[in-house]
């Protein structure tokens, strides 16, 4: 999809490659879509619900970052001359704090020429169904929905932007999107200013980051783009930006990806701390204590809203047709009432890093360890129980082998915590649970037949869940039984550098596209087992497989190399930045 993410850790926006803003919500991430043409009008005038820039006479556009920032420019070239515009959500550090307003900043210029332009902003409310209450000053236009006021403050011609009207751009303009308060200072001023405090935290931000050698800018943008998914208020973090694009054409398998699961925020943290950016996992880390301290010891769903809210019921926007036109829209999602047992150990996964990384300045020590062993508990108890899987089947449940792989891996991890915390009966005590799972594992999931680990205890069929082994250290890379399931999956869900995610029909039929954090699970299998060569040749084709900005869905079209499902999908910018640290030449060896 060729789309540009903006963003600042309290909201996020989408801009298409003629410089249209079709997704923002308001008032976080998983709120009202204020601009939802990537989902469609919800009237007979597709320009409403987004912020367009049209120039007169187009010809084309193209688009880029600012180096190592989320600041986005669309250059449009038309007949009579050039126009730059530049988007982003101001984010730097102000009087000891973070500054992150729930805000868009576009900045608009003539470049060449005397091109003519036509702006039109047009928010609605309530999914597309609520046209707002327009009111407007000398410098400002407020739109007024029911529960949310929208303010635009510009420094351009109001008349001319309530009209409409094409007119020839002979000056700069700004348009400042946000809360419905008073601006300061002048529009041309504040975003002058705001833009060159964001640039400067976004390089600085990015200068930290610990880079392998090879693919540094596809590492980096996909750093940026993972931080940005980050309710740096609460600390949840969003599977992606977006609802309802569907993972395939017509499949109607849309679903609402704006809320935190504990699975993908897991591997989200982990991959960012392996670039040294640890912050988001001390952000993150709280997220989870207060999810364990909720929880009492009982269920965890395997999805919470990112302010921990546990009802997220799901519904259908109506009023929107969806992308293309492929509906339906779904707001909310029913895997929140799932039992997903993965879900306790990807907590303790997530939350192990604080008891031995001392970079971090939070302490976790026994009284947190306490907490997460009544998580181990429900761990040991559901290990060998069926539930909905990792893919979150809703019509049959089954002892789900990457189910079983993550119950171990939390009474794994709480051993070793234990062990750090010199507990040495506790160490001991899940040492010995681990020690169980892990046999069951071994005699239940592995199929003679196949030739390697199947989805499920006493299954046939296969699932490129149960290469996560490799990334748990379950099995050492050099059991033949881990190659010889690399080797099957391959041959069975492999499409070129693609892979299906199962083989097995499920409520919408045979999957039709690649799911790309197999692929780069797959990938780092390859490499673990020493077939290097074939893993890089895999992970370059892959990442011809983002967007022109460096951005990937979730999933790929075998056929077209086109991008499909929710974006950018935070898993599949993961399997980025993992691949190019398992892949990359060290930089001793080539300075």
């Amino acid at each position: 999809m060729e789309l540009g993410l903006i963003g600042n850790c309290s909201v996020a926006a989408l801009v298409d490659p003629h410089a249209t803003i079709n997704w923002f919500c308001l008032p976080r991430f998983d709120g009202d879509p204020v601009f939802h043409s990537l989902l469609g009008s919800g009237t007979k005038n597709p320009d409403d619900g987004a912020f367009s820039i049209e120039v007169e006479g187009f010809k084309s556009a193209e688009q880029a970052y600012i180096p190592n920032t989320p600041i986005l420019r669309t250059l449009l070239h038309a007949e009579g001359g050039v126009v730059e515009v530049t988007d982003f959500c101001p984010r730097f550090e102000a009087r000891d704090r973070a500054f992150r307003p729930r805000m868009i900043i576009r900045r608009i210029r003539p470049v060449e020429g005397w091109p003519r332009i036509r702006v039109k902003v047009r928010p609605r409310f309530d999914w597309g169904k609520t046209e707002p209450k327009v009111t407007y000053g000398s410098n400002h236009v407020r739109f007024v929905g029911s529960r949310e006021v929208v303010r635009m403050t510009t420094d351009a011609p109001v008349d001319h932007v309530l009209s409409e009207r094409l007119v020839t751009l002979d000056r700069p303009c700004t348009f400042v999107i946000g809360p419905d308060e008073t601006l300061q200072e002048g529009p041309a001023e504040i975003g002058e200013r705001f833009m060159l405090d964001t640039q400067r935290y976004w390089q600085r931000w990015s200068q930290r980051l610990a880079v392998p050698f090879d693919w540094q800018d596809a590492v980096i943008r996909a750093a940026i783009t993972l931080k940005l998914c980050n309710y740096e208020q609460t600390g949840g973090i969003v599977a992606a930006v977006t609802t309802s694009l569907p993972e395939a054409p017509g499949s109607e398998r849309n679903w609402d990806y704006r809320y935190c699961w504990v699975r993908d925020a897991f591997f989200t943290v982990r991959a960012l701390n392996s670039l040294a950016a640890t912050r988001t996992m001390e952000n993150y880390f709280q997220w989870l204590m207060n999810l364990v301290a909720d929880a009492r010891g009982g269920h965890i769903q395997p999805v919470l809203g990112i302010g921990l809210e546990t009802d997220l019921r799901e519904w259908q926007a109506e009023n929107l047709p969806g992308y293309h036109g492929m509906g339906p829209v779904r707001v909310g999602n029913q895997a929140h009432e799932h039992f997903q047992h993965d879900t306790y150990g990807h907590v303790i996964l997530g939350a192990a890093p604080a008891f031995f990384d001392q970079r971090l300045q939070m302490t976790a020590g026994e009284h947190a360890f306490r907490l997460l062993e009544d998580l181990g508990e429900q761990a040991w108890a559901l290990h060998d129980q069926p539930d909905a899987g990792i893919w979150e089947l809703r019509s049959r449940a089954r002892i789900h082998t990457s189910s079983s792989l993550m119950c171990w891996a939390a009474c794994d991890r709480l051993a070793r915590i234990a062990a750090r915390l010199g507990l040495r009966d506790r160490a001991g005590y899940w040492r010995g649970r681990a020690d169980v799972i892990h046999r069951k594992i071994l005699e239940g999931a592995w199929s003679e037949e196949r030739q390697a680990f199947v989805e499920s205890f006493g299954g046939r069929t296969l699932d490129a869940s149960v290469l996560l082994m490799g990334e748990v250290n379950f099995l050492p890379s050099t059991d033949p039984r881990f190659g010889a399931t690399v080797d099957a999956l391959s041959r069975t869900l492999g499409r070129g550098p693609h892979m299906l995610r199962y083989e097995e029909a499920d409520d919408f039929g045979v999957p039709e596209v690649g799911f790309n954090i197999c692929a780069f699970w797959r990938v780092d299998a390859l490499a673990r087992i020493g077939r290097v060569e074939e893993a890089r040749e895999y992970y370059e084709e892959l990442l011809g497989a983002r967007n022109g900005l460096g951005l990937m869905s979730e999933d790929t079209s075998f056929e077209t190399n086109a991008g499909w499902g929710n974006f950018p999908q935070t898993y599949s910018m993961v399997g980025i930045i993992n691949g190019a640290m398992r892949l990359s030449r060290s930089w001793e060896s080539q300075l």
